[in-house]
């Protein structure tokens, strides 16, 4: 199974057309193509303005197929006109040759990732999609370390979110590109799930198992801050995001 997650900045002014865009736009136009099994766009709670829309393929070969398809590249053109321009300007020369100030549009960043391990809840992404909310956690491995971090994902994570309410689903994804960068997205019934979930100190539990395959650069932050106390902010740190989805729609049915 492959994801493909598209990230893009929404004009706040527009971000009820964009979901209507996209349920009447991207949704069929992406029920087209071959092997995409889950369409859904998500809003941040952490970054208001940022929107994810997040698909799963049964391959690679059909998710690069769409990403090379012009159903993408139409789409990506439509969708420009919700987007939020950047805090960059471009200076360039109008015809009467004085300078202009132009602001300059966010452009989309697609990331794809292989999903390796993962866990299936009782309940599929066909159930209400609506309701889902989504955590994406990027920790920072070690490049000679990810197959530790896999097997212990595997063996213990998983297992370990099994028992956990409201938690629909759980991946751990790797790059195409990047192979160090990876993912673990976990899916839930609501938002109070997840925060139940992160009240109990499980997550730093389950985190504490795979902190031998970090970077070295955050395995001194941790310890730093486990001798100390003091908090250390670095480009290795541990991003957590949170998801809310606003609309998406299930094809693996088909």
């Amino acid at each position: 199974m492959y994801m493909r997650l598209v990230q893009v900045k929404v004009n706040p002014e527009r971000l009820s057309e964009m979901r209507e865009f996209y349920d009447r736009k991207v949704i069929p136009a992406i029920q087209t193509m071959n092997g995409c099994l889950f369409a859904g766009l998500m809003r941040s709670d952490d970054h208001p303005d940022e929107g994810v829309s997040m698909t799963l393929w049964d391959n690679q070969a059909n998710a690069e197929a769409y990403g090379n398809s012009d159903v993408y590249r139409n789409l990506i053109e439509e969708v420009k006109s919700f987007l939020a321009d950047s805090t960059e300007w471009k200076v360039q020369l109008s015809k009467d040759l004085t300078l202009e100030y132009v602001p300059v549009v966010e452009e989309p960043v697609v990331k794809s990732y292989s999903v390796g391990a993962f866990k299936e809840g009782a309940a599929s992404l066909h159930d209400n999609p609506q309701s889902m909310y989504v955590r994406i956690v990027a920790p920072k491995v070690h490049p000679g370390k990810l197959q530790d971090f896999e097997r212990i994902y595997t063996n213990e994570i998983i297992p370990a979110l099994r028992s956990v309410k409201g938690c629909r689903y759980a991946y751990l994804t790797q790059g195409w590109k990047n192979k160090i960068e990876v993912l673990s997205v976990t899916v839930w019934d609501s938002q109070q799930d997840v925060e139940n979930y992160e009240r109990s100190g499980l997550f730093n539990s389950l985190s504490d198992k795979l902190k031998d395959t970090y970077s070295e650069l955050y395995q001194w932050k941790m310890q730093l801050k486990k001798d100390s106390g003091k908090k250390v902010v670095t480009s290795e740190d541990m991003a957590v995001e949170h998801y809310r989805v606003v609309t998406g729609e299930n094809f693996g049915g088909r």
